[in-house]
């Protein structure tokens, strides 16, 4: 039975939470980088902007190679719902709109604006919405929509459409500043160096949403945010900073759901089922940006970490920043390494990337490069021996070992069937599992060939479908045509049987008339033959 709002409030008051199944304790390592302030970077000669960064559809394109732009300016359109922007991330000019290395496991090349920067970095006209307390709730929006924002911390859903007055109440807003991976504490310090722009946004998301309870939510593992944040939030009325124990993954927007509500998220749910919604305090900080100074989503804070790493730091990284630039600013060292390996977000559930080229996109808080045997390799898979630790550690409680039989058996059925998509692919069954198996490994490719054979299945359906349709209309054509004809030789043969009589008559009189002008011809024949 989940608690009421009275009884959540009461518990948030005297900070007794509730707590979610499984999840690991790893060594957070957050000290390699969060001891000194945000740095500012030279900016890169070129930038690679995705015209998509996000969950949802790409925009369209209001830029053509050889044009020039300035900093923030758009480069994509707004064309649908699930459509945000991408804008210039300094001036310059375009000098290709064409595939380049994506920020993503598989490397696979998506369609990507070049910027060559000018050096310059010149701004185009803002355009804030200081009054946003005066404005409608749809020009809110659309500011926020028009700068292209996103969720910072996830999977990168469209922010307009996450922040559109929902049907139901919305009983608690939660500003998730966890950041529970290891490693990684690009929100650690934005929440430091700029608590008072995150409540900026947050006041904003008050003011779209109404929500009853304001809860921001910090791991005790970062006494530094939690303290700052406090001081930011201690005038807002229902606004309450809370402690959360460290433990990973409490920063899964499920799992921190029931720590602070202990409301639970039904499978294929939404947190707005139970009443709330959430948001990284990176999202928070680029609305109050959008808002409040009128500037677009074209930086965000980014961890640079690990032992081959000589400058450990987090960095404002420019989007579009390919990796390299960002490695040459930090002094990075492969000779410390086996093999070159960059790590695109954290240890737990960062992926390898396929080249230095990559570039940064929204979704990106960490580029970690790891020391030799700084972590466990994936090398060292042996077979499974049933411990049935990974079930222990799963956060969603899941079966993984079942799971992992099913993916490697390619038994897509079962696997979904033991639940597969409600993964968070949070790699707690990877971190325990004492043979090293890449769980999650299997989990994703697994998920990808699943979500691969029901396209090729909705694209055979719908082929079917237009088949179908084509053939039937063909049919329909045909008996049409059928029936017309059909009904043009039942009116001539009625036609027929009603002046059955009269059309005999005209046709003997037709006759008879061309055999008197016959018989007329052959006398006159005959006479003028007589004549001579």
């Amino acid at each position: 039975m989940f608690a009421d709002y009275d009884e959540i409030i009461s518990r948030l008051a005297s900070n007794q939470l509730w707590d979610f199944p499984g999840g690991v304790h790893p060594r957070d390592e957050k000290t390699l980088s969060n001891q000194s302030v945000i740095q500012r970077m030279p900016l890169p000669k070129l930038l690679y902007v995705p015209i998509k960064q996000h969950i949802g559809n790409e925009g369209e394109l209001l830029v053509a190679i050889g044009d020039k732009v300035k900093k923030g300016q758009r480069l994509t359109n707004q064309n649908n719902t699930l459509a945000v922007p991408v804008h210039a991330s300094t001036s310059g000019k375009i000098i290709a709109i064409d595939e380049h290395v994506s920020a993503h496991p598989s490397g696979i090349p998506e369609m990507t604006i070049t910027l060559e920067s000018d050096g310059l970095d010149e701004w185009t006209q803002l355009s804030p919405l200081a009054d946003y307390r005066n404005a409608s709730a749809q020009q809110i929006l659309e500011h926020i929509c028009l700068a292209g924002i996103s969720g910072m911390g996830g999977a990168g859903f469209p922010t307009h459409v996450k922040s559109q007055q929902p049907n139901d109440k919305v009983e608690f807003l939660i500003i998730n500043g966890i950041e529970c991976e290891p490693y990684i504490s690009s929100d650690d310090r934005l929440m430091r160096e700029h608590a008072w722009q995150i409540r900026q946004g947050i006041d904003i998301l008050v003011h779209l949403l109404q929500p009853k309870q304001v809860i921001v939510a910090i791991e005790d593992n970062k006494p530094e945010a939690l303290e700052i944040m406090a001081i930011a939030c201690q005038q807002a009325v229902n606004y309450q900073v809370v402690r959360v124990p460290t433990k990973y993954p409490a920063g899964g927007e499920k799992q921190l759901i029931q720590v602070l509500t202990s409301r639970e998220v039904p499978a294929q749910g939404l947190p707005m089922d139970v009443g709330c919604l959430m948001y990284n305090v990176g999202t928070c900080y680029a609305i109050a940006d959008a808002i409040v100074e009128g500037r677009p989503l074209i930086e965000r804070v980014v961890t640079l970490t690990g032992r081959a790493f000589e400058r450990p730091q987090n960095v404002w990284a420019l989007l579009g920043t390919p990796v390299s630039h960002l490695c040459e600013h930090a002094a990075y060292n492969a000779e410390h390494q086996t093999t070159p390996q960059l790590i695109m977000g954290g240890p737990m559930m960062g992926f390898t990337l396929s080249s230095s080229q990559a570039p940064v996109i929204k979704t990106t808080n960490c580029i970690l490069a790891p020391k030799r045997d700084e972590l466990p390799s994936i090398d060292n898979e042996r077979a499974c021996i049933r411990c049935s630790d990974c079930a222990d550690a799963c956060p969603a409680s899941l079966l993984p070992q079942q799971l992992y039989w099913y993916s490697a058996a390619k038994d897509y059925q079962k696997a979904e069937e033991y639940n597969l998509f409600d993964c968070i692919e949070c790699g707690a069954c990877a971190y325990v599992c004492p043979s090293e198996i890449p769980l999650v490994h299997y989990y994703r490719q697994t998920k990808a060939a699943i979500k691969s054979q029901a396209e090729e299945k909705e694209k055979a359906d719908k082929a079917r479908e237009r088949f179908e349709a084509r053939q039937a209309r063909l049919a329909k054509e045909k008996a049409a045509r059928e029936e017309k004809h059909r009904k043009a030789a039942e009116a001539r043969k009625q036609s027929l049987q009603k002046d059955g009589g009269a059309a005999k008559d005209k046709i003997a009189a037709a006759l008879a008339r061309a055999k008197a002008k016959k018989a007329a011809m052959a006398a006159e024949s005959e006479s003028n033959k007589d004549k001579e």
